[in-house]
């Protein structure tokens, strides 16, 4: 996002959405690597059947990641000041996650413009949104 773009940043703008690929065993392999989170829920199938569920799902964790993904590829890095969501419904292999945000508020606070996000992670082709939440970000003026 560039700086003027920043600048002009008003309640109800949206950020551009964040498209993922689709989840697939890769995916949910190399995640369980890279976090630690080797729960079998999330790579053995045979697991995950015998534990009811029809499939592995993917973990929690690898949507926030993604959600936190819209803002640093918009944002400082180091301008987040608060993340918090809310994990909402099971994210699928084969699923394709959408990230959005919407500005919900913009104040000045210390010399920096404090700009509060709702985001939310969504699989438009199965209707649900499977985390909500929201950001604050510390902006230069």
């Amino acid at each position: 996002m560039t700086l003027a773009a920043v600048h002009a940043l008003a309640p109800g703008d949206e950020l551009e959405p964040l498209v993922l690929p689709p989840i697939t065993r890769a995916t949910l392999a190399l995640f369980a690597g890279a976090s630690g989170d080797h729960n079998p829920i999330h790579i053995d199938i045979d697991f995950a059947q015998a534990a009811g569920m029809p499939d592995v799902f993917a973990h929690g964790m690898l949507s926030m990641g993604y959600l936190s993904r819209l803002l640093t590829e918009r944002f400082p890095a180091g301008s987040l000041r608060e993340f918090k969501v809310r994990f909402a419904a099971l994210t699928l292999v084969h699923d394709v996650i959408v990230c959005r945000g919407r500005v919900r508020n913009v104040e000045t606070i210390e010399r920096a413009r404090h700009v509060t996000l709702d985001l939310e992670a969504t699989v438009p082709k199965r209707g649900i949104t499977t985390l909500t939440g929201h950001a604050v970000l510390a902006l230069p003026f």
